[in-house]
């Protein structure tokens, strides 16, 4: 049985596997360009990456937990029911759980590709 869920991860992997390289490609350029002394619009992006990374981590840690719990009271219904056991659906979790990571990304990708690195 194939996964409702391996097509939003397959699409969710290749937006990722594209927004990512333009983003670090775009930061990296602008940290070389700012040099010992950032303007105030390149500390706010500076400091923006270091929160931005631990908050996503955070949204993706509580989505795929709350996957779980929701898979988890799936199958205690299904067992009390008398009714077969549903497999975990993996892709499921994952796709939970790259969803905060790709909303930021993709969003960074194309609010970089509108602003000039000076």
């Amino acid at each position: 049985m194939k996964s409702r869920s391996s097509p939003r991860l397959a699409h969710q992997a290749t937006e990722l596997a594209f927004a990512v390289p333009q983003v670090v490609a775009h930061r990296l350029t602008r940290l070389a360009l700012a040099g010992p002394r950032p303007n105030a619009r390149d500390q706010r992006e500076f400091h923006g990456m270091a929160q931005e990374k631990v908050h996503a981590f955070w949204q993706s840690w509580f989505a795929m937990g709350w996957a779980m719990v929701e898979a988890s009271q799936k199958a205690w219904l299904a067992m009390l029911q008398g009714a077969r056991v549903p497999l975990l659906d993996v892709q499921h979790v994952m796709a939970r759980g790259m969803a905060p990571v790709h909303r930021k990304a993709t969003a960074n990708a194309r609010r970089l590709a509108r602003t000039s690195l000076r």
